[in-house]
Formats: structure tokens, C-alpha cells, sequence
């Protein structure tokens, strides 16, 4: 499209997707310059950053490395680490530097491209139309009200033109893209031979003293989490609604009474041609640019099967006009009222224009019709079904969540009585740890904090009521409780002796491996058998190591063979002779371009990163730092 939202679809997505990376670290020392900051965590000038602000970002960079690891199992001390909580610290100072320099540009967002930005939202829309009910849903998985989101992404699109601006100065020469894409795309005969560590086990001798020393220097490395088994009980809204009985009638009547819900929207498939110019342009520019679409559109009405060439060679709009024009289905409501409206007046196959909207003149043609029909009773019926199901279940749960609420609170040393009324069972979990576990309801972040709480552990009571999904609730109580501990040094001497010797061989290995080395680039003789030659580059490194790989492509090509060597992890260490260099012989269009963009990209965010940083030089920020770290 060729509107404001289109053009900054962008950053609503990184937005929704609520994944904010780093710029930079900066130190944190500068940060502690005293003062009285009460009960907010940090100050940038004369903006406060509240501890509920702080908590929130933290999350949101939790949760982001949980997604980027595909929700595998993580530690919590990384997720809880103190480059965790200041990263998320130095997201929130960078944001308000970047917003007050904003302000001060004179940078404003109107409430009208906010609500453009939100509607156009794939996320919040079914059947082409935006769903208030995917937005709410939205906002509730993301913790937040409408008001709050939507001051967020205000400010984030607040900051895009500054961090647009950086972008778009960045410059990268064709000679630099070109080195570093015959670099990228080198490839490199390899032989390897492997100095083994298992071939110097023979040699190594660990004795018991050993094994317990490091056992008592690693304590940690052997202990085992806090755990605890809980019984528990749920009320799932998902639960009542199942046994919810709807009669037949019922269905129908919802159908006939909100026949509109299943009319699918009419759509219509547009292409155009604009020739741009501003509305504040001079009597003469606008009638010089209608003059050429007026051209333009006589030119396609002699000739039709030419609109998509005319487009591509003469349209202004560089969204569509590489398409030859093409738009895509569009509802009512998707574009400019001028636009809209003779769209929407059109046959299929049409061509009309000169269509005057602020960004221009328009030649408009109408491809296609689709839509408008109301969907078969049929088709719809389970859906309606579930629809009241469940709205006649959320009056039930809203009861018996309240109910749950008063019974595991004032009844706190038994679930069974909350199970009675509730009509659910009286469940048990395995042994859990506080370490969260995403997708699992006792896995869950704040379910796990009520279940270690004092009152649980030590007070024997039920934990308080936790939402741990849209429409679940659970309330635990303890079963049993194993303190964190050491495992016993005869449970871990063998394994800590396998490790002290395979340590032992690896130093042994890498110590001949670089000896021969040496001897090799002298040109001396080792008696080293080597592998069959393998054609390796940055993209297919058959299986070797990182560290391999990397010294691969460090050798010395200036004279071949060229000899490197690397430990490896776990075979101990690899002599390298490189045999022979290969680059590529062309270089696609589509890849230059791609990398250009990409050099781009990275060298904006290092300009962004001193620029918020000789920001932060001038202006004063003060933290908090007993609401930051960790208790």
C-alpha cells in the first residue's frame, strides 16, 4: 500500500513481537551517581522509570530469550543474571533518551495513525476485518490494558524516525560489498589430522585427594535445586464450557440474529498507477501531474493489457509498482475515502482515473470481486455453539472463581473443600523446581513463586489463586518439600574423575598438537595421517567444530599449503593444511543487494549506539540499584 501504516509496518511487528535487542551495554558504574530517587528505579533527566516499568521490560527480555530458544528449558540464573537485568535497565534509559530527543525535534504521532498502525495489524484481524476480540486477547497475553499498550507503541513509533534517519545515511561502498561477499563465499580445501586426548589416558593419573578437592571447590556444579510436590486444583473455563448443553433452537436463532457476523466481507482486487503530489503542491504541479496520469490512462484504455507495464515503468507508488501495479484484495475501509469510494463503485475489469487522493493522482482497475455472501447455517453452527458455551460458562466461572478465592483462603489448611465445590479433582504434580517452565501450567512463572512462598513452605497453607492462562486458575498446596543440596561426593567421585582426566589428556593433546604444528610450518615432517580433503566454506562446514572452522579461514593463504590448528572440544586437538582457495566466480544482483542491506543495517545500529551514548554523556541518569539487583 501507500500509506503512512504501510510504510512503517516495520516496527509495529518488532513491537508485537515484543523483541527488544541491545545496542549496547554501557558501563554500569556510570549509572550510580547518588541521589534521592523514593521508590522509582531510575531517573534519565527528569523522566522516572517506575519499578512496575522495569519489572515489565524485564520480562519482556525474558520471555524473548525463552522464544529464541524455542522455549527449551533454561536456567534461571541466566534468565535472572545481573547482564539480564541491566540489559533491560539500559532498554528503558536508551528508549527515553530517544523519545525526549524525539519531542524536542518536534516528532509527533497522531491518535489516528495509532489506531491505523493497530487495525492494520494481521495479528488483530479475521476475515479481513479488525477483531476488538483477537486485541484483547493480545493484550491479555501480553499483561497489559489498552491504555498501556498503545502509550508503548506510541513512544516506540515516537522514536522510529530518529532511529530511520540512521538507517538511511548508512553507506556501504560496492568495493567493501564485494570483499566481504568473495570472503562469505570462499571456499577452502582442508586436510585434518587429529592429535587424540583419549591416546594420552594411559599417561594421566588422578588420585582421590584430587577428585575431592575439586569436588569441594565446585560445590555448586553438584547441587541439586530446590523441589517441591504439590497438590493442587483447577477451574478451566475451556472445562465448564464442555459441559454447557445448548439447545438446537438456540443455535439457530443466534444464527438468523447475527446473520451479519457471517457475511464475508466483499473484497475487491485493485491495482493503480500514482503519479505523486503533495497536497500543498502549486496549481501547476497538480495540473502538470494530472496532465501525465491523464496520459497515462489514455495510453492503457487504447492498450489494457498494458497496465501492469505502464505501472511498472511510471507508478510513483514503490510498494506496488515493481507488481505492475497489483494492490491485492482490498475491504472497505482499507485505503483513502477518495480511493474507497471509486473502488467500491467499479465493475470487474474497469479502468478508471484521474483519482485525486493526498498522496497524488490514481489510474484505478478493478480486477476481480469476491465476497459478500453469508455463510451456509452449517458451516458456522459448531462455531456459534462453542461461542455460547462459553459465554454461558463465564458467568459460572466468574462465580466459582471467587468461590475458589474465599474457600483456599479462609479454609487454608485443605483444597478439598474448594475441590467439593468446584465439582474438580484434587490433582498431584511431580517433583517441580522454581525454575519456569513455558507451556506448562505448573510450569508457570507466577505459580511458582505463590508455591515457594513462606506461607506454603513453611506455614503449611494453600498458595493463593493463580491465573496461569486466560481463563485457568489454579490454587496448590505443599505435599513435600526437599531443600536444595549437595549430592554426596560418592555419588559424583567417578563422574569428577572422568572429567579431571579427560582435562588433563585435552592439555596433554593441545600441547603436542601445537608442538607439530610448529614443526609443520617450518616445513619439518610430523608423521601425522591426514583426512581425505573436504571443500569447506563459511555455509557447509561438514560438522567440524566452531574453533576448527574458524582457524580454517584465519590461515595464511599467501602460500599454500598453509598449516593452523584449533582444539577441539571434544576430540582434543585438529592440525589443519589448507590446500587449496577458491572464490566465486559471480556474484548474483539479489546478493549484493541483500548484503549491502545488511552492512547497512549494522553499521546504523553501531551510529545509533554512539549517539544514544554521547546522549547519555549529557544528560544525568541515576539508578536505584537495591530495585535492580536481584535478592
Amino acid at each position: 500500500m501507500f500509506d503512512w501504516v504501510q510504510n512503517n509496518k516495520r516496527v509495529i511487528q518488532v513491537i508485537l513481537a515484543l523483541i527488544f535487542l541491545p545496542f549496547a551495554f554501557f558501563g554500569i558504574d556510570s549509572y550510580f551517581r547518588g541521589g534521592e530517587l523514593g521508590a522509582e528505579v531510575a531517573r534519565v533527566g527528569d523522566s522516572r522509570i517506575s519499578q512496575q516499568e522495569y519489572q515489565q521490560a524485564l520480562r519482556e527480555r525474558q520471555d524473548a530469550m525463552r522464544r529464541m530458544l524455542n522455549n527449551a528449558p533454561i536456567d534461571q540464573s541466566v534468565l535472572e543474571s545481573p547482564e539480564m537485568r541491566f540489559a533491560a535497565l539500559e532498554q528503558l534509559v536508551r528508549e527515553r533518551l530517544l523519545l525526549s530527543q524525539a519531542l524536542r525535534n518536534g516528532i509527533a504521532v497522531t491518535d489516528e495513525q495509532l489506531r491505523d498502525v493497530i487495525m492494520s495489524q494481521e495479528a488483530f484481524r479475521q476475515d479481513g476485518k479488525f477483531s476488538p476480540e483477537l486485541y484483547e486477547t493480545f493484550l491479555r497475553s501480553q499483561n497489559m490494558n489498552q491504555l498501556t499498550f498503545e502509550a508503548k507503541l506510541k513512544r516506540d513509533l515516537l522514536q522510529q524516525p530518529l532511529m530511520d534517519a540512521f538507517g538511511q545515511s548508512a553507506f556501504v561502498s560496492n568495493a567493501v560489498v564485494e570483499r566481504i561477499m568473495r570472503l562469505s563465499e570462499q571456499t577452502r580445501e582442508v586436510s585434518l589430522a587429529t592429535v587424540p586426548a583419549v591416546s594420552f589416558v594411559a599417561q594421566v593419573s588422578v588420585d582421590d585427594a584430587a577428585v575431592k578437592a575439586y569436588f569441594d571447590s565446585h560445590a555448586r556444579e553438584f547441587e541439586v535445586p530446590e523441589q517441591v510436590r504439590l497438590e493442587y486444583v483447577v477451574l478451566s473455563l475451556d472445562n465448564l464450557a464442555a459441559h454447557v448443553e445448548i439447545p438446537a433452537t438456540e443455535v439457530r436463532q443466534a444464527y438468523e440474529q447475527n446473520a451479519a457476523r457471517f457475511t464475508a466481507p466483499e473484497e475487491r482486487d485493485a491495482s493503480h498507477i500514482l503519479i505523486q503530489v503533495s497536497a500543498d503542491a502549486t496549481a501547476e504541479a497538480k495540473a502538470a501531474a494530472r496532465a501525465k496520469t491523464e496520459a497515462l490512462l489514455g495510453e492503457i484504455r487504447a492498450k489494457p493489457e498494458s497496465f501492469a507495464d505502464v505501472a511498472r515503468s511510471h507508478s510513483q507508488d514503490p510498494g506496488s509498482a515493481k507488481e505492475g501495479g497489483a494492490l491485492g484484495f482490498l475491504v472497505r475501509g482499507s485505503t483513502r475515502k477518495a480511493f474507497d469510494d471509486a473502488l467500491f463503485g467499479m465493475k470487474a475489469g474497469e479502468i478508471i482515473g484521474p483519482v485525486q487522493t493526498e498522496f497524488g493522482y490514481h489510474i484505478i482497475r478493478l480486477n476481480a470481486i469476491r465476497g459478500g455472501g453469508t455463510k451456509p447455517f452449517d458451516e458456522v453452527r459448531g462455531a456459534i455453539e462453542a461461542e455460547l458455551k462459553r459465554a454461558r460458562a463465564q458467568k459460572r466461572y466468574a462465580e466459582l472463581a471467587e468461590q475458589l478465592n474465599n474457600i483456599a483462603y479462609e479454609q487454608s489448611d485443605s483444597l478439598q473443600p474448594a475441590a467439593e465445590a468446584l465439582k474438580v479433582p484434587v490433582q498431584q504434580s511431580p517433583w517441580i523446581t522454581r525454575s519456569p517452565v513455558p507451556g506448562s501450567p505448573l510450569g508457570n512463572e507466577r505459580l511458582l513463586k505463590a508455591a515457594f512462598a513462606d506461607d506454603v513452605l513453611k506455614n503449611k497453607r494453600n498458595s493463593e489463586v493463580v491465573e496461569v492462562a486466560p481463563g485457568t486458575l489454579i490454587a496448590a498446596r505443599l505435599l513435600e518439600h526437599k531443600p536444595a543440596a549437595s549430592r554426596p561426593f560418592e555419588e559424583v567421585r567417578d563422574d569428577i574423575r572422568k572429567r579431571l582426566v579427560h582435562e588433563e589428556t585435552r592439555k596433554r593433546a593441545v600441547a603436542e598438537g601445537r608442538a607439530k604444528l610448529e614443526k609443520l610450518r617450518k616445513g619439518e615432517e610430523v608423521g601425522v595421517a591426514w583426512g581425505k580433503p573436504l571443500s569447506v566454506s563459511r555455509g557447509e562446514t561438514h560438522g567440524l567444530a566452531e574453533p576448527v572452522v574458524r582457524e580454517i579461514f584465519r590461515a595464511e593463504a599467501d602460500k599454500l599449503p598453509a598449516y593452523a590448528g584449533a582444539e577441539d572440544p571434544k576430540l582434543g586437538f585438529q592440525l589443519i593444511r589448507v590446500s587449496r582457495i577458491a572464490e566465486p566466480t559471480e556474484l548474483s544482483a539479489e546478493a549484493r543487494k541483500a548484503t549491502a542491506e545488511q552492512l547497512k543495517r549494522m553499521i546504523a545500529q553501531e551510529q545509533l549506539t554512539d549517539y544514544v551514548s554521547a546522549m547519555k554523556r549529557r544528560v544525568e541518569v541515576k539508578v536505584k540499584p537495591d530495585l535492580i539487583e536481584k535478592k
